[in-house]
């Protein structure tokens, strides 16, 4: 729905803007559309559409969902290309798609790497690597 909704504003020339792509981001994750989340982040760049911490986490989250986590790894790295600050938010993400896909070297280097961010780990972030040892 939230594409159409899209979709709608593109054909009736209303403006979009890097909160609408969020929300249809958000959406789509929430949604399981991790394939479409990530088509409308790639979108973004190509129309030089900011992308922040939020869209980043949300395009993170969708990939954990679709168990797409070498595809979250890659948007986790891309964030210092685009200079954007990931928070603990986009590294539980990220931990929690390693943890899905039994990743969990990767989910326990990225735990590792939280001090190396000056991020502090939270319970979310705990959880999500024991996840990865299951």
């Amino acid at each position: 729905k939230a594409l159409i909704l899209l979709s709608d504003m593109f054909l009736n020339s209303i403006q979009t803007s890097a909160v609408t792509f969020g929300s249809a981001i958000h959406a789509c994750e929430k949604g399981a559309e991790w394939q479409v989340a990530i088509i409308l982040f790639a979108a973004m760049g190509h129309v030089s559409m900011e992308r922040n911490t939020i869209i980043y986490s949300s395009a993170i989250s969708a990939c954990e969902k679709g168990v797409e986590w070498q595809r979250a790894l890659v948007l986790l790295a891309n964030m210092e290309q685009d200079l954007v600050e990931p928070n603990a938010i986009t590294y539980n993400a990220a931990i929690s798609a390693c943890a899905r896909a039994a990743a969990w070297q990767n989910a326990f280097l990225l735990l590792a790497s939280l001090g190396l961010a000056s991020i502090e780990p939270d319970t979310i972030t705990y959880n999500a690597a024991i996840s990865a040892c299951a």
